[in-house]
């Protein structure tokens, strides 16, 4: 019955076929992939969104989405030609938009800054934005080269970077937010788990020179705080603990990205 309801429903909005050209009407179901969209220019393109996407929200786009739940008929009621997703999106999801002729990219988070600009030029070709997308990325990529120029000769501090609370979770190798810590000179003190999960004993061990904390709200502060409170550790004495946007470090950009990197060298001592 309801894959009965649902040839009605497509048959009604008249969804393009996948094999469709160009992309006007743009379903995004990642904050990332919609912030992406308005730094190429398109947000005009943009029909639907997810309920944290508040720049789209507030421009009045319609959200579809929360951070894993889709609502696949709302999608097709926009009459999309093509729908953005990051592998949060459940496959499922993904395999059920494609099946009713929905055109869907998937793009996989971002192991660096390189990938983050190459998934950015990517978008920007899929949506026809090649000429905003080259500009955004040659910006951002002269910029990562300035703040490498400025470090180069200079010992590199020690850093831990939180990234969750309860469990303490840290920024790891192979991420794009480990680029963070390397691009802005310094060494990162986790190099022995694979999942991120680690605990404050191992931290106070590791003794690192500048601690970064990465989370919103009250939590951020109460990180701080904690830390704060163990005065043997190198960062607690050169009072080196910092608070930093959550929002933008964790969302892989090129903008975002360059504007962490700007506050975190900024912070370094």
């Amino acid at each position: 019955m309801k894959r009965i309801l649902f040839a009605i429903l497509l048959a009604v909005v008249g969804v393009t076929s996948a094999k469709a050209q160009g992309a006007n009407r743009i379903v995004s179901l990642a904050p990332s992939l919609t912030k992406n969209v308005y730094y190429l220019e398109s947000q005009s393109k943009l029909v639907g969104c997810t309920s944290y996407c508040q720049v789209a929200i507030t421009d009045g786009k319609e959200v579809v989405a929360t951070a894993v739940k889709v609502n696949i008929e709302k999608v097709i009621s926009l009459k999309p030609d093509l729908v953005i997703a990051t592998t949060i999106t459940n496959p499922e999801t993904i395999a059920m938009l494609k099946k009713y002729g929905v055109r869907v990219e998937v793009f996989p988070t971002a192991k660096s800054f390189d990938e983050i600009c190459q998934q950015f030029l990517r978008l920007g070709k899929i949506i026809g934005a090649n000429d905003a997308a080259k500009r955004v990325v040659d910006t951002a990529t002269n910029r990562v080269k300035e703040i490498v120029a400025m470090h180069e000769g200079k010992a590199a501090p020690r850093i831990f970077f939180q990234i969750g609370a309860k469990p303490l979770f840290t920024v790891i190798p192979n991420t794009f937010m480990n680029d963070y810590i390397t691009l802005a000179g310094g060494v990162n003190v986790v190099t022995e788990t694979k999942r991120g999960t680690i605990s404050r004993e191992a931290v106070i061990a590791l003794n690192p020179d500048i601690i970064f904390v990465v989370t919103m709200g009250i939590v951020g502060d109460e990180e701080k705080k904690v830390w704060e409170g163990y005065t043997t550790l190198n960062a607690s004495k050169n009072k080196q603990i910092y608070i930093i946007d959550s929002d933008k470090a964790s969302t892989p950009t090129p903008v975002t990205f360059v504007e962490t990197l700007e506050a975190i060298v900024g912070l370094i001592k």
